[in-house]
């Protein structure tokens, strides 16, 4: 390994930026590649908005992007304890902070606009093939892919409708003529679209079970629940102990989901897989509504809507869709259906990380969790093959979910970060 040590960041968005800035933390004599294909680092898809009225889903005092800096965000906004920031703000102090870090360290740093092609892995480090200005060889790569869903209406709609929004991130919502919009999702992306456009249009949303994000509550409680067992056995077992918990406070469920924060892992592991599976076919729908939470303000905002009648939930799925000039029929499950003017997905993460991960898993570079829903890992983030052999790819974020369940929100990324250079640089100093 040379003086420096080079890694290349693929996806610089938050996990990336966040991964970034603890590799240029960590004192180690780096060189950073960072690739992205929107040519922007920082924000990222979650953080690009431009509406004021997006707000974050988490307190600022727990959105720092420094893990051994609490206080980091809270410093750079002013926010005061409790307070819901617009998530473009965010964005802005992803960007401004990893450009100080990047000021600040030793670090040789370079970016790339581009999109990563290909990666392969042998004992002594990758090479990362790039759409458009040709190979980079690294000692390690560091997968962020973040947020992103497939495309949930593929086979149902030709490509190509200007009357699909695939991607409501990508830039300003082109919904403007008052037409009804459908949004396929309805979780906290779909409350944002809903404040953009129902002023002007009505909203209909679906998903597989219809439900909303609960609020964070403004002054939460302190309720005492008992920690979880050190060993459970199967999902019934851990139900049951959380309906003994809430029982005599059945409104604290939200309470409940954040005292199991620390625990997810652990529980989530020594659930097993098909245990694992009656879980997110079970109870993910309604765990995803309390753990992760609307700011209040937006929750209000959104109860606003459903109550005058600007925005409707409905449960069930997508089984056609046919084109019109002014618009699409959509038909639901249950023999409903609605003409609507617009589409826009808003249905979250995708299951496989997109073409590069799919590459990597074809060649067995990499391997699909046993529940589909990332990449297998060590608990050092490294990416293992299909003999089970750590490779010089590290993850974080979404690809983890398989492996760590909870692994989409800053806490657990950023975390993760500080992890991944933590073991870069015992690697390079070994």
């Amino acid at each position: 390994m040379g003086e420096r040590v080079r890694v290349v960041v693929i996806g610089a968005g938050a996990s990336g930026t966040l991964a970034a800035v603890h590799l240029l933390r960590s004192g180690v004599p780096v060189e950073l590649v960072l690739v992205d294909r929107s040519g922007e680092f920082g924000p990222g898809r979650a953080y690009r908005t431009g509406d004021p009225g997006h707000l974050l889903n988490t307190p600022a005092e727990k959105m720092s992007a420094v893990d051994d800096d609490p206080e980091h965000f809270v410093r750079w906004s002013g926010a005061e304890p409790g307070a819901f920031l617009p998530r473009r703000d965010y964005g802005r102090y992803l960007a401004q902070t990893l450009a100080a870090e990047e000021q600040r360290a030793t670090a040789v740093v370079r970016h790339v606009t581009d999109t990563a092609a290909g990666l392969t892995a042998g004992p002594d480090g990758v090479t990362v093939r790039l759409a458009a200005t040709g190979p980079v060889h690294a000692d390690f790569a560091v997968l962020a892919p973040g947020a992103g869903g497939d495309d949930p209406l593929a086979g149902l709609l030709p490509d190509g409708s200007p009357r699909y929004v695939a991607d409501p991130w990508a830039g300003p919502l082109p919904v403007d003529d008052g037409a009804p919009v459908l949004v396929l999702g309805t979780g906290l992306s779909m409350m944002d679209i809903a404040l953009t456009v129902a002023p002007g249009s009505p909203v209909h949303a679906v998903s597989r079970h219809g439900l909303l994000p609960q609020p964070h509550r403004r002054a939460p409680g302190a309720p005492s629940f008992p920690d979880p067992p050190e060993r459970v056995g199967s999902l019934g077992e851990l139900l049951r102990f959380a309906r003994r918990c809430v029982s005599a406070e059945p409104d604290r469920w939200r309470d409940f989901v954040d005292h199991l924060r620390p625990h997810t892992r652990r529980l989530w592991r020594q659930l097993g897989e098909n245990e694992q599976r009656r879980f997110l076919d079970r109870v993910h729908h309604y765990w995803n509504v309390h753990r992760h939470r609307a700011a209040p303000d937006t929750h209000r905002r959104v109860r606003a809507l459903l109550d005058s009648g600007r925005l409707r939930l409905h449960r069930g799925r997508v089984v056609a869709v046919r084109s019109r000039d002014d618009g699409f029929e959509v038909d639901l499950t249950g023999g409903r259906t609605l003409r609507v003017g617009w589409l826009v997905n808003a249905t979250g993460f995708r299951r496989g990380g997109g073409p590069l991960v799919r590459g990597l898993v074809e060649d067995g570079t990499a391997t699909t969790d046993p529940v589909g829903l990332g990449v297998r890992t060590g608990s050092d983030g490294r990416v293992l093959d299909r003999s089970g052999a750590p490779r010089r790819i590290f993850t974080l974020g979404a690809l983890r979910r398989g492996e760590e369940f909870e692994s989409t929100a800053v806490p657990e990324i950023r975390t993760q970060a500080a992890e991944i250079a933590a073991h870069v640089r015992q690697e390079v100093m070994t």
